[in-house]
């Protein structure tokens, strides 16, 4: 299980990839783009997976990993409660999540 702050550094941890402020949310950014948003307050993350990868991670705990409400959801954008998730699972979506918005460049250092 991750803390707000170790998840904060693991999604960092990518290669150009910046925190800024979103609403009320931090995100999570490569080259502009969010491949991630914090709700610290829920200990929720929101990150953007393709439909099979977001299907995927959903059956794997369905109670604490979801579709995000409405159009967003059906984009590939997929709520994970990390603070009740191992913390491998969240690092794999992360990375999934980062290769899905980053240049291609940067995404092929990253998928294995």
């Amino acid at each position: 299980m991750l803390t707000v702050e170790e998840f904060k550094k693991l999604a960092l941890s990518f290669e150009n990839a910046t925190e800024e402020p979103h609403f009320e949310k931090a995100s999570f950014r490569v080259n502009k783009k969010i491949f991630a948003t914090l709700n610290s307050s829920k200990c929720a993350i929101s990150l953007k997976l393709t439909p099979v990868d977001q299907s995927v991670f959903c059956s794997f705990d369905s109670e604490n990993i979801y579709q995000a409400n409405g159009p967003w959801g059906k984009q590939g954008w997929t709520i994970f409660e990390f603070n009740k998730l191992k913390e491998d699972l969240i690092e794999d979506a992360l990375t999934l999540s980062y290769c899905n918005v980053a240049p291609k460049n940067l995404a092929l250092k990253y998928l294995k």
